[in-house]
């Protein structure tokens, strides 16, 4: 029988994840639901040119990012949605977040997406970050299939996807809108029994 690795990094504390999220951490990152204070970091980190030209726009005001933040509880309440800020060891303010948005009624599919800081890039948060993320998704949400979408010009984005296993399915035409000019996105795809395989792979490394 699979032992689930990475049990260390999941706070469950009993709770159902629509009532509140649980901590995840690993090494050298944590990821808990995003709080009011969180709202002036996401600002600073997340309004920056050089990461927000491949992303949907972002709140442009603290106010802003305080309502996504009420809002994305909610969504979470109702099941549909889960949003976790990235908070780096060592540090209490949100510098990023990974979001996961089901795209059918029980979240057996979603889109997850995921945005940081600039000064983060190349730190191996990103990393850390995502596979706590999909070992959440598979584990305690029960998600089989994961998409995301990155615009074909983000070769970091499309880089970063590619690093964690993700699998290229094709190319969506003119998908994405920014600055009144559509924009081509790579779709990608990670399966839940393809990330139970590479667990595997990486508990088995760790072990030799």
């Amino acid at each position: 029988m699979e032992r689930m690795p990475y049990q260390h990094e999941i706070e469950r504390a009993g709770q159902d994840w629509r009532t509140s999220l649980p901590l995840l951490g690993g090494g050298n990152v944590f990821l808990r639901e995003l709080r009011a204070e969180d709202a002036p970091a996401l600002l600073a980190m997340l309004t920056t040119e050089e990461v927000s030209r491949f992303i949907s726009p972002p709140p442009t005001t603290v106010e802003g990012f305080e309502r996504f933040i009420d809002w994305a509880q909610h969504e979470r309440e109702a099941g549909n949605y889960v949003c976790y800020g990235i908070v780096p060891a060592g540090m209490t303010t949100a510098i990023g977040i990974f979001q996961l948005r089901s795209l059918e009624p029980g979240f057996g599919s979603c889109e997850w997406g995921f945005a940081m800081g600039s000064q983060f890039w190349g730190t191996g948060l990103f990393v850390a970050g995502a596979r706590l993320v999909l070992n959440f998704g598979v584990d305690v949400v029960g998600t089989q299939r994961f998409e995301a979408r990155a615009a074909a010009a983000n070769g970091r984005g499309n880089g970063a996807l590619r690093k964690i296993g993700a699998v290229q399915e094709g190319v969506l035409r003119r998908s994405f809108l920014r600055n009144g000019q559509y924009h081509d996105q790579v779709l990608w795809s990670i399966l839940a029994e393809d990330w139970r395989l590479q667990r595997l792979g990486q508990q088995a490394a760790l072990v030799h």
